[in-house]
Order: structure tokens, then sequence, then C-alpha cells
């Protein structure tokens, strides 16, 4: 039988990596903790941290605006979203636009159509990136190669539930904000399809914590808690282990989601 890995699983194996020291260098010399291939139930808002329910709020209104700009995000966009924007503001990651715009194959709509037409269908997908990315993810200065690869909706047994395929997803920031997101989509496509909303499986080619996040999978390995301020960490282990294994932290490192 298959065993289902749930979010618990996908933190101890990152605590594993911490303590023995196991580690990738991304292009900015960041090192990060990588789980490749990952597949699990993502039964949590989040898998280390806390989810900012404000920030959610105002990703979830720019996304159903579908704007391409993001200048126009509520209250004004994060600076991740401003470094991987053109000089114009211009970004590929608006979920919203990706499967709700009919210049994106009004995906939200078909996929409903297809599982009214077909509750037991395999063929309910909506499809995020697209091969022109490879041209499009650096246009004119942009750095925005979309994470999500596609999401799979299947309805058995009476529920409807979603296979999220990721080929990255940062543990901290992204993946509380795509999570977010794909719960909402989910539940809005059960209630329309009058069916209960299931789990969310998560699959993702590289499933990781950079650096600045060390100090999370740290805590969580002493403790068992996903998530403590920084300031509260320094603290409570001024001399941890982890930072005679990876002995620079770049804590002005911006690196996020969107760039790698």
């Amino acid at each position: 039988m298959i065993q289902l890995n749930y979010v618990d699983h996908v933190r101890d194996e990152f605590s594993y990596l911490l303590k023995n020291g196991i580690f990738q260098t991304d292009k900015t010399g960041c090192r990060v903790l990588e789980v490749r291939a990952s597949s699990f139930v993502a039964d949590e808002p989040a898998i280390f941290g806390e989810v900012d329910e404000d920030y959610i709020r105002r990703e979830h209104e720019w996304y159903e605006s579908q704007s391409l700009n993001v200048n126009s995000f509520p209250g004004g966009a994060p600076t991740i979203w401003k470094q991987v924007a053109n000089r114009y503001g211009e970004i590929n990651s608006n979920y919203g636009y990706r499967i709700l715009s009919e210049e994106t194959g009004s995906q939200y709509k078909n996929t409903l159509k297809e599982l009214k037409r077909n509750p037991d269908s395999r063929r309910a997908v909506m499809i995020y990136t697209e091969p022109s990315m490879w041209h499009l993810h650096d246009f004119d200065g942009m750095s925005d190669f979309i994470c999500t690869n596609a999401v799979q909706y299947l309805i058995r047994y009476g529920r409807i539930e979603a296979v999220v395929q990721m080929r990255s997803s940062d543990s901290v920031y992204g993946f509380k904000c795509d999570r977010a997101w794909q719960h909402s989509v989910l539940k809005e496509l059960a209630d329309d399809l009058e069916v209960e909303a299931g789990r969310i499986h998560w699959q993702a080619g590289s499933l990781h914590v950079y650096e600045r996040h060390f100090y999370l999978v740290d805590h969580y390995g002493k403790t068992g808690d996903h998530s403590i301020k920084r300031k509260a960490y320094d603290e409570l282990y001024p001399n941890s282990e982890w930072r005679k294994v990876v002995p620079e932290v770049h804590e002005s490192s911006t690196t996020d989601r969107r760039v790698e």
C-alpha cells in the first residue's frame, strides 16, 4: 500500500537535512535545504512560520483582478513582487489571470464544465505555466518563471481533491501563499459542483527552505514547534549547532519563491 506523507513528515525531513548539513547553493550563493520530488498532503496552512491573513487577503484580491502589474497590488506590492517585475511593474504570476482569463483558456470555467459533464474525468486540469515561459520569464528585465506547473482536480467518493504540481515551492513564504490560493480555488469548485472539498496533494520538483529561515527548522527540531520569531530564537539559542554547519547566514537575502 502507498503511504501518504503529511506536513509533519516534510518538517522532519528538513530537520534531518539541517542536522546533517545537507544543503544546496543557489545562483545567489544562498544555501538551501531541498527535498526533491516531494509529495505530501497539504493538511496544514503552513510548513514553517505563521500565515499572514491580511497579506493573503490582499494577494487574492489582486489575483481576482487578473492584473499583470504589481503596481495595482492592494496596499502596495511587497518587495519580492517588485524585485521580480520588470521596470514597468509587469509580471507573469498572477494566478487569477492564469486560470480565469479568456486569454489563458478560461481554465476554471472549462474545468468546472468538464467535471459537471463527467465527474469521473481525469482531464480537469488548470495549467498555470506554458512553453513560452522560457521567453517570458526574463522579458525586459523580469525574473518571473511561474512556480506552479498545473493543478488537477479529481472527484472521488463524493469529494473533490486537488493535485498541485509545483516546479518550485519555498516552504516558508511560498507554500503559505500558494496553499491558501489553492484551498480557495478548491473550495469554490466544490461549491459550484455541490460536492465536499477534500484533500490538497502537494507535489514539488524542488521543495526548499532558504538559509535565512534555517532557524525555523532548527527550532522545530528542538521543540516540535514550527514557528518562532527570529529575535526570540536568537535569545533562546545564541550558540545553536546549525550555525557551525552553516556559519554565514545572509540576513539581507531576498531570494524567494518567484526568483528561483
